[in-house]
């Protein structure tokens, strides 16, 4: 069902093919791990912390698409095709794909309409980015793009 349903959002135009590139690949790892060790700079704003951890699980979002040669298109949407895919590009549970879509929006509501992020929103947001960020990682380190931790 995964494979078929990505390939449905392809014909679909929501996503497009490309080369799965480990490069890129390790690029957006790095974007998720510098945006999460920001969202955790105490003395930032809430809303400067939500967006940089929010930041963070859109990066996670492309990098799952990315290793099965998929990126959102240009098209209206992108953070929400990059979120709900997360359940068929890395295995995330429809529960916690909601609550990272009720994130998506309390950035939209943050960034346009300049609603303040409250701590639990902040917290939440942290949590779920780095889970997020550590179940990536383990991908990675599953599919021989970053190296085994030692034991």
């Amino acid at each position: 069902m995964t494979l078929e349903y990505l390939r449905n959002q392809v014909k679909a135009g929501l996503l497009d093919e490309v080369p799965a590139s480990r490069e890129l690949g390790l690029r957006m790892l790095q974007t998720a791990r510098t945006r999460l060790k920001d969202a955790g700079i105490a003395q930032a704003s809430s809303e400067t912390r939500f967006d940089c951890a929010y930041t963070c699980i859109r990066a996670v979002g492309d990098l799952g698409l990315l290793l099965h040669g998929l990126r959102t298109s240009s098209r209206p949407g992108h953070h929400m095709a990059s979120i709900q895919n997360l359940k068929h590009t890395l295995g995330v549970d429809d529960a916690t794909v909601r609550v990272l879509d009720g994130l998506r929006k309390q950035r939209n509501l943050a960034g346009y309409e300049g609603d303040l992020v409250t701590e639990a929103a902040l917290a939440e947001c942290l949590k779920q980015a780095a889970m997020l960020l550590a179940r990536a990682e383990q991908r990675l380190r599953d599919e021989g793009w970053i190296e085994r931790e030692p034991r």
